[in-house]
């Protein structure tokens, strides 16, 4: 399967959008500024560009107020509105305009003699638009000014962060790690088992798994995080199952294709780290496999984990090291990077029939 890589400057994108739309307009500006990452989008391309055609420059001024626009283009832009304004003789809001903008600001330092043609054209008595759009018409004015805006800006679905994140739970549901009616905590990134207050003992079966005449469960055990029932039967074989419907787990590709984990000897021993994403399996003949729950890859092979049997295996709390107890009589230490057996704990005289991390 192909790598799907994501460049930061998406993800970025996704988070301006979500702050545009939910109005975290300071957030929304010192993200832009700092990652110097911009939106540039817009909610309606056809709109946007009919707003500057037909001159409806409130609507225009609010959207180019979260774009980063080249200097050149932001100063076409403001100086077609004062003009605008002069020739409907709303002076002191285009004197603002002038005035207090920083684009326009930025004229009056840059370019000195086009700013004061600008104060010139507001301190007349009348409005002479021959004088104020030369040989170009108004009409003509705003079609360029929508033409060069129109290369800087895009258009994009809405609320991006919200569908993609939406996306991916029911992807999650539909692959089965997500039980209906869960409540998803998105920031940990898991769906815990409710419990009930009041925990009590079982009073009644909810279901039973039926294994074939050649075959038996050795071992069992849940995920912590109650999404996963693996068995390790005596024939060799790691099933994962639906506790709730009391079958296997079709939505896990592996199983679907019968592609399952499995050993060579009876299955004495399952556990799962304390995430939930990696199951250890020891077996009868003192081997110890680490498998990806979620896809069934295998991870890590101990050939020579014991000498025997083994009967217990306990992930650590960050799952570097893995604890194994046998009927060799030994208890060891093997480390998930290394692939190594780390120590020996000798002192029995029989078998070891647990052993786990505090």
């Amino acid at each position: 399967m192909a790598k799907l890589e994501i460049e930061a400057t998406d993800v970025l994108r996704c988070l301006l959008q979500f702050c545009k739309e939910n109005s975290l307009t300071q957030t929304f500006q010192t993200l832009q500024d700092e990652c110097q990452v911009s939106l540039n989008t817009v909610d309606n391309y056809e709109t946007f560009m009919g707003d500057i055609n037909n001159g409806r420059w409130d609507a225009v001024l609010s959207q180019v107020a979260t774009l980063k626009l080249p200097r050149s283009k932001l100063e076409d832009l403001y100086e077609q509105v004062v003009l605008e304004l002069a020739e409907l003789r709303e002076l002191d809001t285009a004197r603002a305009l002038l005035r207090q903008t920083h684009v326009m600001i930025g004229m009056k330092q840059e370019d000195a003699d086009r700013y004061l043609r600008l104060e010139h054209l507001l301190a007349k008595p009348y409005f002479d638009s021959k004088d104020a759009y030369g040989d170009v018409s108004k009409e003509r004015r705003r079609a360029k000014i929508a033409q060069q805006l129109s290369q800087e800006v895009s258009v994009v679905p809405p609320s991006r962060l919200m569908s993609l994140i939406g996306q991916a739970l029911k992807w999650q549901q539909y692959q089965g790690l997500l039980p209906p009616g869960t409540k998803f905590d998105l920031f940990r990134g898991t769906a815990p088992v409710r419990r009930e207050e009041d925990e009590q003992f079982p009073t009644q079966l909810e279901h039973t798994i039926k294994f074939g005449k050649k075959s038996h469960p050795e071992c069992c055990a849940f995920s912590p995080d109650g999404q996963f029932l693996v068995t390790g039967s005596v024939d060799g074989f790691i099933e994962v199952w639906d506790y709730i419907t009391g079958k296997i787990k079709k939505d896990l590709q592996y199983q679907a294709e019968e592609r399952f984990m499995m050993h060579d000897d009876s299955v004495l021993s399952v556990a799962f780290s304390k995430d939930s994403e990696m199951l250890a399996s020891g077996s009868q003949d003192g081997k110890i496999k680490v498998w990806k729950i979620r896809t069934g890859q295998c991870l890590r092979k101990y050939e020579r984990a014991h000498s025997k049997g083994i009967i217990s295996l306990c992930f650590n709390r960050d799952s570097s090291q893995l604890l194994s107890a046998s009927f060799d009589h030994t208890v060891r230490v093997h480390g998930l990077k290394s692939g190594k057996t780390l120590k020996e704990l000798r002192g029995h005289n029989s078998f070891v029939n647990g052993a786990i991390y505090s």
